[in-house]
């Protein structure tokens, strides 16, 4: 180390004491972060930072709708807790209402006077009784109140063509059809705005374990004759029709789906195709959520970088008969998905959520931002109390995850432009387990300001970080850290703040800015 340098890391070492992080071990040398920002790259669609809420376990019942007579603080029977956290991460788009759900999903059943609803069993999910108290109208209410987009999928595995299509005359007729006085009876004459439109789900599996050929020959009738009726969608605000694509490595959904779109004539067309995985190392997903050991740790975020394989393998295809791009790969389901919480329904999906499963949501992040060209949608499974959650809640108790903290710090690269930059990774090592140490991504938000995503995926070392930006002097470096004493620990309802951001600053000398990153953290900072 040189002697120049001794003041300036000394001096970063103090400045990051005083945020109070974790104490560190084993810190290298510095590391040359570079920044070139005379060749900006796409645009980082805000939608890369959707939310899933299907009718599984208690996603929906419980963590959303606790009904209009609850003592527990609502709106029209939807939580003010929860609606108050969504908006607060500016939720583009919300899928719903599955999922498995969706392809045995019957919308009748969720409109009307909750008294005349069907009542019936969830087989997907636990056989929880469905009371389908939470419908179309209220899902509307639900992401007008957090002030995001619907993302509906319809049911293409046991339903028709004609019940989507009259579905989607319900959301968007004009009030003067039977259809639109049929919503204005219910309590919303206007139209709803469906921006995005699910054509099925996981068809090769859950949804009716259609090949590829046969999934076309399907969805071709629902992209024809599913049809939007809002005077107001149109031009950028058109509908955006979404087939259903791979689950993982698997080509064959991509290739019989792009090839159709290629060879489409003017009846009908696609605007988005869909991507399923998840983080597991292994299935059925085995690891637990808490009190787990570095193994499990180096094993699953070694797992989440298959993420950047698996966009590069199904783009590939996508560019044989897309080569302009216009179709994105929407990543509409991802996430760690872990072994249930011991005591719970296993249909319910109910898992903790820790510092590893932050550093896996910005990793995941990150791979969708250096993929903006294609990748330009996704939806992390789930929004609350299922999977990886941004949520939990416990009767009238709420409590936000690590992962939701990290939504939140991202929220500079919602409509960003994407900048390169250069670093030199590293490797960190856990037995046989090798994989980057280090991660990072750069973009300038709307008002132009330049920021910095940086994960230090070591469990033991924080990394010393010199960042140069080519083309401007560096005058400060200020934002925010998420990281904790443990890389299992967790937010509980008896402790809701273990895992929490705090200010970051960095020390800026000769142009550059000194940033120590902690061990197991993610720190998003604004430079000045």
């Amino acid at each position: 180390m040189s002697k120049a340098f001794r003041p300036l890391l000394a001096a970063a070492l103090l400045a990051f004491a005083a945020s109070a992080a974790p104490a560190q071990t084993g810190a290298d040398a510095p590391i040359v972060l570079a920044v070139d920002t005379r060749s900006p790259g796409p645009r980082i669609d805000r939608n890369l930072f959707g939310q899933f809420a299907e009718h599984l376990g208690t996603g929906i019942y419980g963590g959303v709708w606790v009904g209009r007579d609850s003592s527990i603080p609502n709106v029209r029977g939807i939580r003010k807790d929860v609606v108050a956290a969504l908006r607060a991460i500016k939720v583009p788009n919300v899928r719903w209402p599955g999922g498995c759900f969706a392809d045995e999903y019957h919308w009748r059943d969720g409109i009307g006077p909750a008294k005349g609803r069907k009542v019936s069993i969830n087989s997907n999910w636990g056989d929880a009784v469905e009371p389908n108290s939470f419908g179309t109208d209220e899902f509307f209410d639900f992401i007008d109140q957090i002030g995001s987009e619907a993302y509906v999928s319809v049911n293409l595995g046991s339903g028709t063509v004609k019940e989507a299509a009259d579905w989607l005359a319900y959301m968007t007729a004009d009030p003067k059809t039977t259809a639109g006085q049929e919503r204005a009876a219910n309590g919303h004459p206007a139209p709803y705005k469906v921006k995005y439109l699910g054509i099925g789900n996981e068809s090769w599996g859950c949804g009716g374990s259609f090949s590829g050929d046969e999934y076309v020959a399907l969805m071709r009738p629902f992209a024809r004759f599913v049809r939007n009726y809002n005077p107001a969608q149109t031009g950028d605000e058109a509908m955006r029709r979404i087939a259903v694509g791979p689950g993982d490595a698997k080509l064959d959904y991509t290739e019989a789906v792009m090839k159709a779109y290629k060879d489409h004539n003017w009846a009908w067309s696609i605007e988005g195709l869909s991507l399923h995985s998840y983080t597991t190392a292994g299935w059925p997903p085995s690891y637990a959520s808490e009190n787990f050991d570095e193994a499990a740790y180096a094993s699953l975020i070694k797992s989440t970088w298959d993420m950047d394989k698996l966009i590069l393998a199904h783009a590939a295809v996508m560019d044989k008969y897309d080569p302009e791009k216009k179709v994105p790969l929407v990543v509409d389901e991802w996430g760690v998905w872990l072994k249930p919480n011991t005591g719970t329904n296993p249909g319910f999906l109910q898992q903790q959520n820790s510092m590893r499963d932050a550093i896996i949501a910005a990793l995941n992040l990150n791979i969708f931002a250096r993929h903006a060209d294609r990748v330009r949608m996704a939806n992390i499974a789930q929004m609350t109390n299922v999977l990886q959650a941004m949520i939990l809640t416990d009767g009238p108790k709420m409590v936000l995850t690590p992962t939701y903290h990290i939504f939140k710090m991202y929220l500079p690269f919602q409509d960003a432009t994407f900048v390169p930059l250069k670093l030199d990774a590293g490797t960190y090592t856990h037995g046989a387990v090798t994989m980057p140490r280090l991660d990072a991504i750069a973009a300038r938000d709307t008002a132009g300001k330049l920021w910095l995503a940086l994960t230090n995926v070591d469990p033991h070392r924080a990394a010393r970080i010199e960042a140069s930006v080519a083309g401007m002097t560096v005058h400060g470096a200020r934002g925010e850290i998420l990281s904790a004493p443990r890389f299992d620990a967790v937010n509980s309802f008896a402790s809701p703040e273990v895992v929490r951001p705090k200010p970051f600053t960095g020390v800026v000398k000769g142009g550059r800015a000194a940033l120590v990153i902690p061990a197991k953290s993610v720190v998003v900072v604004a430079i000045d």
